[in-house]
């Protein structure tokens, strides 16, 4: 049996693809498996902020088109750039063991988010971290920042930034993280849906490549992860809004008559400058119904008037 794999180009993309290529093979030894290297739309514009070009499906379209004319049979993204809706014909076939939740600072001169001096630049390609950022520190000045990985480190070793924010599980799975000068906790920098966790997905008629990735599956990863990502579909929003969600999973609990497991979800709308911020918390032990739920308690409380001019703003 062979598997062909869609991947990005990107050095964290090639670990990642290569990750679950290992993780495969230690199951199936006799699996043979390939990588098809794909440059995406996001992979080519390099001069533009994120924002701009508009974030759903940059990282991930072609290699959709891929997987639905049968060209390969898998392709592995990182969650959270995986746009809420699946194509047709498509689906998640596993979602292995989630890593590092957090995101990090990284900065030359080893400053923290609390030591950065007033007016200092902090480059990010994500409007949910600057708005984090902007929240605790409004003295800041948040950047575009583009690029893979490297290139964005070496971007704040050489001075273009004061400081850089960076998603950990990067950083730890290229190896990276001797640079983080501050790991920013959950309190004050509450992560994307599904950040961390990775995501193969594959035909939704192969039963024959649906049964090979179940052996990767993490049943409360997928668990948590559905219930972000129901937070961020119930506010109508993309990969590129101010949208925060963390989901933990906890033991059975008598909380809940049919002793379920217990997910407790956090989500998190925020304006662009940081100023008007809703956040809701629940438990359930629906994930998507729990998502659905506080979305709907996040658009009660304002969401929708600090989402409303992002989205229209994308879509000109």
């Amino acid at each position: 049996m062979r598997l062909t794999f869609a991947t990005r180009p990107s050095a964290l993309a090639r670990w990642q693809t290569q990750w679950v290529i290992h993780a495969l093979q230690k199951i199936h030894p006799h699996l043979e498996c390939e990588e098809k290297i794909i440059t995406t739309q996001g992979d080519k514009i390099l001069d533009k902020p994120l924002p701009e070009i508009g974030g759903k499906g940059l990282f991930t379209q072609e290699l959709e088109s891929e997987l639905l004319s049968g060209a390969v049979h898998c392709a592995v993204h990182s969650l959270k750039d995986l746009p809420v809706e699946n194509p047709a014909g498509l689906t998640i076939g596993c979602i292995p063991a989630r890593a590092e939740v957090r995101d990090a600072l990284i900065a030359r001169d080893g400053y923290t988010l609390a030591t950065l001096p007033p007016n200092a630049s902090v480059g990010t390609s994500s409007l949910r971290r600057a708005a984090q950022i902007l929240s605790l520190r409004p003295d800041l000045r948040t950047q575009p920042l583009r690029g893979n990985v490297d290139t964005r480190i070496r971007k704040a070793l050489d001075g273009q930034y004061d400081a850089i924010v960076l998603a950990g599980a990067g950083l730890t799975r290229l190896g990276l993280d001797s640079h983080v000068t501050e790991w920013l906790s959950l309190d004050i920098m509450l992560p994307a849906p599904g950040q961390g966790a990775l995501a193969v997905q594959c035909r939704a008629d192969d039963a024959t490549t649906l049964e090979l990735l179940a052996a990767l599956e993490n049943e409360s990863t997928r668990k948590a992860v559905t219930a972000e990502r129901a937070f961020l579909q119930g506010l109508g929003g993309g990969c590129a809004v101010p949208v925060a969600a963390y989901a933990v999973i906890s033991d059975q609990s008598s909380v809940f008559s049919d002793q379920s497991s217990v997910i407790s979800l956090t989500g998190l709308v925020i304006s662009e400058d940081g100023k008007k911020v809703v956040k809701v918390i629940g438990q359930g032990t629906n994930a998507l119904q729990l998502g659905h739920a506080l979305a709907q308690q996040a658009i009660q409380n304002g969401a929708d008037e600090i989402l409303k001019p992002i989205t229209n703003y994308q879509s000109l």
